[in-house]
């Protein structure tokens, strides 16, 4: 039975596969809730829950393109620090959030600051990155 369109919830433990651990529902003790299929999750974790059963368990390996895509090297940007408000304030090895001129709020990685320059990577931080995940079908709504 498919659970397309189903509003479902799950647990689950994601790990790289070196066996670090990025992200648990777990650890939040409360299931993640979602409408499967709906483009609301990265496409290999829906395509994974689409056709499981209330109470079950399974775990899958996403390769990085059904995960959050392949890293994009167009997305790491130099910008000059006086074209950026508070430049100098930016901390490098951290995600900082900026916007884009039409409002947009999107997370950015402050990769370094030299010679005057910010170099900035816009990659989603698991780009790149095969995916496993634990994942448990708690409950299915309709």
């Amino acid at each position: 039975m498919s659970n397309k369109g189903k509003k479902v919830k799950v647990h689950y433990t994601g790990t790289l596969d070196d066996g670090t651990k990025f992200d648990s529902s777990l650890d939040r003790g409360e299931p993640l809730e979602f409408t499967c299929m709906a483009g609301q999750m990265i496409p290999g974790f829906d395509a994974a829950v689409e056709l499981m059963e209330q109470g079950e368990t399974k775990t899958v390996h996403i390769p990085a393109a059904d995960a959050y895509g392949e890293r994009n090297e167009e997305l790491v940007q130099r910008i000059p620090l006086d074209q950026i408000p508070n430049g100098n304030e930016l901390p490098v090895g951290q995600t900082v959030y900026m916007q884009s001129g039409d409002g947009q709020i999107f997370p950015v990685f402050v990769q370094s600051i030299e010679d005057g320059v910010a170099t900035f990577d816009m990659n989603h931080e698991l780009a790149g990155k095969d995916l496993n995940f634990e994942i448990t079908l708690v409950e299915i709504e309709g």
